[in-house]
């Protein structure tokens, strides 16, 4: 029997299929599902949400050296938190297969770059290999759990947005049961001193090398000779498009497996056609070793490395061939990101956006939104974690400058708190800057779809979980004052952030309220309504950023369909014109 499953679902399956034992993950699109689908195999695997995908990492990889086949996988950026483990566990080598999935996001769909990963494979001397499909996201996923412990080395297994969430059909096997051999302490191998790194150095490049020769005969690595005219070396989703672009009697040499590349293979399938092309998306990671070797082929010179591709845009590239476009008399109405209706986020950004004297430096999450109109409550984003401590940078300069006009506030979410903003509280008090940190506590990992955190009292299995107390821990820290509010309730939040500024001793702020997407948690809806006797069309309403709200003929109206009955709108109106 055959299913339809998104690349996601196959990994997952692909993984159980191959025996995996433990897995460890931290959620961020387009990876986030993979590991949403492998509670299902709890019987015989285990799973968790990690704090951060270094954590993770370091889990799966101590997984790995107690002889089990492990797990982590995660969004593209999410690998420049890991790297550290990372390279290092490809100099110690394995002892179950351990596979590194990365989740790389061309065109940016949920991301701040587009980073192609695949340069880490090379940069920390590891495998890596790319599926096309759904059946291959799981057939090869199972390859690189047996390539692991055949060549001792951590496995990058590299998806993308297309593949990660588009569908094709999955034939399924038996899950294969890995017996790990009884764990033996291997200090030379797995301790990670100057001495033992100096010694796996060469055997690193010994590994390489035969990993070289595999590649030219591995299975991964499959040719489709069709003609002699044109060839086409491609990879992951590229394959698709280009098999949609380029007419029927081209021949293809389709690689599964790109790093290292199978050059010997590379060589013989560009004698066997006149013009050769490389088609792959972002960077040319294929194309400059392929050049470096003396081939000559065409990639870059008409193939943009920059967002993501698709037919259309490919046959433009390499035909001039430009789509047809249909005219349309009405043109929809842009609708930008912005806050749910009833976002607990909302009274926070609001109460910050009527001063002009707040640096406000946020970081990824819902919150990030903060940043839009009419709120434009956000000075910078960098990274996870870097609220706080871009905070902390632009206080310092402020203070070397002898500004002291700006007032300087970090924020971030909760399960950001828990990933990597700690240590920006901890630097925020030991170099005593005037920042004042904020935790935009919704209880849940919001942006990536409801994932489970140290504070939200639950796992990724769905167990009680000890709930670790945000405000325990910055108390522990040495924060004095802590101000808890509801941000919804704009007369506390003005408060909070009054008696903050005016604190003499360590203060921060904690704003909590559930996400009103949270399921497990039944909330208290209601519905604000406009009197339009009342309204006097000042328009302050919309400086609440609520898509709900809006005007009509003159007035405010709410849409009753959108409207949670927050409040929010009710307590800025200076007229009582919404009940």
């Amino acid at each position: 029997m055959k299913h339809l499953m998104t690349g996601n679902e196959a990994a997952a399956r692909g993984a159980f299929e191959a025996g995996l034992k433990v897995g460890s993950a931290y959620p961020g699109t387009p990876s986030t599902e993979i590991f949403e689908n492998l509670p299902q195999y709890r019987e015989h695997v285990y799973c968790e949400w990690a704090p951060n995908e270094k954590v993770a990492t370091e889990v799966a990889y101590g997984a790995s050296i107690a002889g089990v086949r492990s797990m982590t996988a995660m969004k593209h950026v999410g690998v420049n938190v890991a790297a550290d483990p990372i390279f290092t566990a490809t100099y110690n080598g394995v002892g179950g297969g351990f596979v590194i999935v990365s989740a790389d996001d061309p065109d940016m769909h949920s991301s701040q770059n587009e980073q192609d990963n695949r340069y880490y494979a090379k940069f920390a001397k590891m495998p890596l290999i790319e599926p096309s499909d759904s059946q291959e996201c799981k057939d090869f996923i199972k390859e690189a759990f047996a390539l692991s412990e055949r060549f001792d080395l951590p496995v990058l297994f590299r998806m993308t947005t297309r593949i990660c969430h588009s569908k094709s059909l999955v034939e399924f096997c038996e899950r294969e049961e890995h017996e790990p051999a009884p764990y033996k302490r291997d200090v030379a191998k797995f301790v990670c001193t100057p001495a033992n790194a100096k010694r796996h150095r060469p055997m690193l490049e010994a590994k390489l090398a035969e990993l070289e020769k595999y590649s030219n005969q591995s299975p991964l690595n499959t040719e489709e000779i069709n003609g002699t005219k044109i060839g086409v070396i491609t990879a992951s989703i590229a394959y698709q498009y280009a098999k949609e672009v380029f007419p029927a009697d081209t021949s293809f040499l389709k690689l599964g497996m790109t790093y290292p590349l199978p050059m010997e293979k590379i060589k013989a399938f560009s004698k066997k056609v006149d013009k050769l092309y490389i088609v792959e998306e972002l960077e040319p990671f294929m194309e400059e070793q392929i050049k470096a070797a003396g081939i000559e082929c065409i990639g870059k010179e008409l193939i943009s490395n920059q967002y993501e591709q698709n037919p259309q845009r490919l046959n433009e590239e390499i035909y001039g061939q430009k789509p047809a476009t249909v005219k349309v008399d009405s043109v929809a109405v842009p609708r930008p990101p912005a806050l749910c209706p009833g976002c607990p986020h909302r009274g926070f950004f609001y109460t910050m956006s009527k001063r002009k004297d707040f640096v406000i430096c946020g970081d990824i999450g819902c919150y990030t939104l903060g940043c839009a109109a009419p709120l434009n409550a956000m000075d910078s984003v960098v990274c996870m974690g870097g609220g706080f401590s871009v905070a902390h940078g632009m206080a310092k300069a402020f203070e070397a400058m002898g500004d002291n006009g700006h007032k300087v506030f970090g924020v971030l979410g909760d399960s950001t708190f828990f990933h990597s903003g700690m240590t920006g509280a901890a630097e925020i008090l030991y170099n005593r800057s005037h920042v004042i940190p904020c935790v935009l506590d919704n209880s849940i990992t919001g942006m990536t779809g409801q994932q489970d955190n140290p504070g939200s009292g639950e796992n990724l299995l769905g167990e009680p979980a000890p709930t670790i107390r945000i405000e325990d821990v910055l108390k522990s820290f040495g924060y004095q004052n802590i101000f808890i509010v509801d941000p919804q309730d704009l007369t506390a939040m003005q408060k909070a952030v009054d008696d903050a500024l005016s604190s003499e001793d360590p203060a921060a702020i904690i704003t909590r309220r559930p996400c009103l997407l949270i399921k497990k948690i039944k909330h208290e809806r209601g519905l604000c309504r406009v009197d339009a006797d009342k309204c006097r069309a000042c328009k302050l309403c919309l400086k609440a950023g609520c898509p709900a709200v809006f005007m009509e003929d003159g007035k405010a109206k709410i849409d009753a369909q959108l409207c949670v009955g927050c409040k929010v709108c009710a307590q800025i109106c200076p007229f009582g014109a919404i009940e």
